[in-house]
């Protein structure tokens, strides 16, 4: 892409990386593991995998039985995909790159699952910690670049109250 910062292509690749990490991660639960809906194996602890086809947007609300609303679930999030790659390409600021990346890879890998099988493969259970949902790699990725993002407008706004600052100062 014409113009994209060292950030821009570290978003990209990151994306690309999240996208790699989500589908192999749901290939050896379905293929290897051949784990159905409904069965669960307890790995440690509180953690187990727990075969779940989600068919709503995020956390299993807004279900999504009809093609329509399938295939424009994917619309959105190929659309939402593109515009973050377009808003990211000349940013400076990593972590802003590091919030997008992982929000582009993880609504595309959960894109790519709606048009394999139309629905989201979600496997990682920790409900024995009162966390009631079951969720992937994609999800994690989404919530850990919400978390960036918001950092990073935490941090971009005290720089710019220091920059204020010490323009008020001079």
């Amino acid at each position: 892409m014409k113009g994209m910062t060292r950030q821009g292509w570290m978003a990209l690749i990151l994306g690309a990386a999240v996208i790699v990490a989500d589908q192999a991660s749901k290939y050896w639960v379905l293929a290897i593991l051949k784990l159905q809906e409904g069965q669960s194996i307890a790995i440690a602890g509180p953690l187990h995998l727990t075969g779940v086809w989600n068919r709503g947007v995020s956390f299993g609300l807004l279900r999504a039985d009809h093609d329509v609303v399938r295939w424009g679930f994917v619309a959105f999030s190929c659309i939402v995909a593109a515009v973050l790659a377009h808003w990211v390409r000349k940013t400076e600021r990593p972590l802003f790159a590091a919030a997008m990346g992982f929000l582009m890879g993880g609504a595309l890998g959960n894109a790519i699952d709606r048009v394999r099988f139309g629905a989201v493969t979600d496997f990682v259970d920790v409900s024995r910690l009162h966390f009631p949902w079951v969720f992937n790699v994609a999800d994690a990725a989404i919530n850990i670049g919400i978390v960036c993002l918001l950092l990073d407008m935490l941090m971009q706004d005290r720089q710019d109250k220091a920059a204020r600052a010490a323009g008020d100062a001079a």
